[in-house]
């Protein structure tokens, strides 16, 4: 594939510009990152929580144009101003091709956005959306499945935590379908389901940099395929563990 097909490239990271007392250079996967490149049109942001892949990944979100909280890039609410200054210092290689629409999707801050898709579908020409009258796994996957168009730029953050394993499935297939017809994703997840995605490239946060892995080598799929193959095994040992 050609690199130059995707919407960023890559990033790069000004640390004269951000303060020298700041929590980022605690985080050793951010403290040592300078440059960084994607290859493939799904990239997976994989590590133990704490690692930096939220931040990073709401870095790139804000500096790519979209609100911290999510939405849209003409969404501009603010419930709460938490993101880190990491944005200011970031600068995304952009490839030839450009989009026009795009969106970022959090589960955290998913009721807010839920709750301004809602208000913005009442203006005119708007097809009114009642997403707080559904499941949050439901309307989740709803507002995700609206947003997604060919060509578009799509971060996730922990998309998981409001599907259960079906609907998950259900996100990989129309993650692979946008994928397939241009679209780029950038996906920080938890999920041995959405990080075995065909062809996507994997790269993990854990051990002090960022460095691609294969799926077999991902602590989600192993944890995961440990307990599954021999989970009164495991169970026994960390319970006796705890006595």
């Amino acid at each position: 594939m050609d690199r130059t097909e995707l919407l960023i490239r890559g990033l790069r990271i000004d640390w004269d510009s951000i303060s020298a007392d700041s929590y980022l250079r605690n985080i050793p996967a951010i403290a040592g990152l300078e440059s960084l490149e994607f290859n493939k049109h799904v990239t997976i942001f994989q590590g133990e929580n704490g690692s930096g892949k939220s931040t990073l990944l709401e870095a790139i979100a804000v500096a790519y144009g979209f609100n911290a909280e999510g939405g849209t890039r003409n969404y501009s609410f603010s419930t709460y101003d938490s993101h880190s200054e990491l944005h200011d210092a970031l600068t995304l290689v952009r490839g030839y091709n450009r989009s026009n629409w795009g969106y970022f999707l959090r589960s955290e801050s998913f009721y807010n956005v839920a709750t301004a898709e809602e208000e913005y579908s009442r203006g005119p020409g708007g097809t009114p959306q009642y997403f707080h009258e559904r499941s949050h796994g439901e309307s989740f996957l709803q507002l995700a499945q609206n947003s997604f168009r060919d060509g578009g730029m799509y971060l996730m953050d922990e998309p998981e935590a409001a599907l259960s394993p079906q609907r998950q499935l259900t996100m990989l297939l129309e993650i692979v379908r946008g994928a397939q017809n241009g679209s780029q994703f950038i996906i920080a997840t938890h999920s041995p389901i959405l990080i075995g995605i065909p062809d996507a490239e994997i790269l993990c946060f854990d051990g002090g940099e960022i460095h691609p892995v294969s799926y077999e080598d991902t602590d989600s799929y192993r944890i995961t395929e440990m307990f599954i193959n021999d989970r009164r095994r495991l169970l026994d040992r960390l319970l006796s563990e705890e006595e």
